[in-house]
């Protein structure tokens, strides 16, 4: 398992060849574990501790990683936890981690209808705004650097050779023009400007010149913080008026799909045929304005080849219901009068008889009065196996990280797990641009156990908890001169809020916890207008902070964007510097 020798190559070169599991016992021996106590704060016996019970149950037991892990240096100790569930092979196994067991997915080309393949269909192509899962090499920057005989590195900014889903990066690329600009921007459901730390006073004004963003269109049932500054605005459906499909995460061991149904009349205005104003209905339009292929009154085809059409929400989606409804070795059991009746479906039963065939009307019934189709939970488990058993070697060295370089800085990305500290896009540490002396404490969110950041407009749950938990540790609390319920100013290089502070033993020394889901300027917070007439405001939405008014630009970059992680550009909101006073 531990190799390190010299082989000789055909040409006669001499080379170091070595396993992956001895880089894996090298980069853990870079620090001690007096360094690696140093470094997180916890006490080496607790660190051997945790080492001797984890490993006492054989492959019964199980680590996990999440929101925690959006640092500065959050890839790769998100994998340094992971690798611990490989170094004892608890994948698929009862008391291990798994990766869940699947959806039905009907939005395929299915056992009923095509829901993927149409006549005409034009497939995405091209660079990714957020340059994902492409090496800064094959681009035309580097190759321009490396014809005029200069470094190709720095790169103008990150790129990310592969992970992909950089959200994080797509508005402020378009808005600088890098790698290229765009001529509109169609959001739906979304709402960066609260959700992304910093993202405000990085992207706001820009977003506001329609010389760098000509058109903003933004679909929503809320007016959020982003979709406030749209040039226009679509009404969208919420989640009691819409149809839909989802499925859980990794967490449930057998197949499973939800099935969403309108369950009230939306409240939005109506087209001229009568279907509720929503995203379906804007895209749907736009595309047949368009003449764009699959669209329009023979878009969808069946299993036989007989066409139908998609002019309306009903049309995809109740076809995709059909598609689950007959996967497998066998379709699921046709509804009954109680399966009808009792869960409400009987409201939407006659659009089913009208969209769909007559055999498929009381399975696709069956779907929606179940919420959805599940597989049973025995399915999930065999043996001594959870989930979907997974085929593929585990790698304790990935060679395809390891061949990559990073686009700022030119140095390789490390094949395993290894130790950075938390930091910015050149590199450097954020210790070294905001010392600890000035900055002497981390700013951390965490999840609040009654409100979300789209539910601040439920007034019940402001009766629940009117603001949101702001907490340090009592040790802090005496440090700086704080007594529980004081107000405090907290500064960090983004900006400033003051809260009541709550002195908590659970929060760790050094450490400042703000509950997540408060702190709005929109969702009903502002006053606004419509064709003169004022629309609802309930200031109590404002009540609280929120944390990512106080994430900052990275001041290493040339292409301006919030601090990211530098391998995998998710979102920084743990550990960024701050300092608190008094007020």
């Amino acid at each position: 398992m531990f190799v390190s020798q010299q082989v000789t190559l055909a040409d006669g070169q001499a080379v170091t060849v070595k396993s992956g599991f001895q880089l894996l016992k090298e980069s853990a021996n870079k620090l001690t574990l007096t360094q690696y106590s140093q470094q997180c704060g916890v006490p080496e016996g607790k660190i051997a501790a945790l080492a001797e019970a984890f490993t006492q149950h054989g492959r019964k037991a199980a680590v996990i990683a999440h929101g925690g892990m959006m640092a500065g240096n959050g890839f790769y100790n998100a994998w340094a936890v992971m690798m611990l569930n490989a170094l004892i092979g608890n994948l698929s196994l009862e008391g291990g981690v798994f990766v869940g067991g699947g959806k039905f997915n009907g939005a395929t080309d299915g056992p009923r209808y095509n829901m993927d393949s149409f006549p005409g269909k034009v497939k995405p192509q091209g660079l990714s705004i957020a340059r994902s899962k492409t090496a800064y090499e094959s681009s035309e920057e580097y190759r321009n650097k490396v014809a005029a005989g200069v470094s190709p590195f720095p790169a103008k900014a990150p790129w990310y050779p592969f992970v992909a889903g950089q959200l994080t990066e797509l508005l402020t690329s378009a808005l600088e023009g890098y790698p290229y600009p765009l001529k509109a921007w169609i959001s739906n459901m979304t709402n960066p400007f609260y959700g992304i730390p910093g993202l405000r006073a990085v992207a706001e004004d820009k977003l506001k010149d329609p010389k760098r963003l000509p058109l903003f269109i933004a679909i929503d049932a809320f007016m959020n913080e982003t979709t406030a500054l749209a040039d226009y605005i679509v009404p969208d459906t919420h989640n009691f008026e819409s149809w839909g499909f989802s499925a859980p995460w990794a967490g449930v061991a057998s197949k499973a799909t939800t099935a969403r149904w309108p369950i009230v009349a939306s409240a939005t205005s109506q087209t001229a045929d009568g279907q509720p104003v929503s995203m379906e209905a804007f895209c749907i339009a736009v595309a047949k304005r368009l003449q764009l292929p699959g669209f329009g009154d023979h878009a969808i085809t069946d299993v036989q080849g007989n066409s139908y059409p998609l002019n309306r929400a009903e049309d995809y989606y109740l076809r995709i219901a059909a598609n689950i409804a007959y996967m497998g070795k066998a379709p699921v059991t046709p509804a009954n009068h109680q399966d009808v009746t009792l869960s409400g479906v009987r409201r939407i039963l006659p659009v089913i008889q009208q969209t769909l065939k007559p055999d498929e009307v009381e399975r696709v019934a069956f779907i929606y009065s179940r919420g959805g189709r599940f597989a049973p939970d025995s399915s999930g488990r065999a043996d001594n196996s959870v989930g979907n058993v997974w085929q593929k070697p585990l790698q304790i060295w990935n060679a395809d990280v390891a061949a990559h370089r990073h686009a700022i800085t030119g140095e390789r990305y490390s094949g395993c797990p290894a130790w950075y500290p938390s930091r910015l896009s050149d590199g450097r540490s954020v210790d070294d641009i905001f010392p600890v002396h000035q900055w002497p404490l981390k700013l951390i969110s965490f999840k609040s156990n009654t409100m979300a950041s789209a539910s601040t407009v439920i007034p019940r749950l402001h009766h629940l908890k009117p603001t949101n938990l702001v907490a340090l540790n009592p040790e802090d609390g005496k440090r700086y001169g704080l007594t529980h319920g004081d107000t405090a100013r907290i500064t960090t290089p983004g900006g400033h809020v003051e809260a009541q502070i709550s002195l908590l033993h659970g929060v760790m020394p050094g450490v400042i916890a703000i509950e997540h889901g408060y702190g709005h300027r929109e969702m009903g917070a502002a006053q606004h207008y419509l064709d003169g007439e004022a629309m609802a405001v309930d200031t109590q939405i404002k009540a609280g902070v929120n944390l990512n008014d106080l994430g900052f630009a990275d001041p290493t970059r040339k292409v301006t964007n919030t601090w990211l992680d530098w391998v995998s550009g998710a979102s920084v909101r743990q550990g960024l510097p701050a300092k608190i006073e008094r007020v």
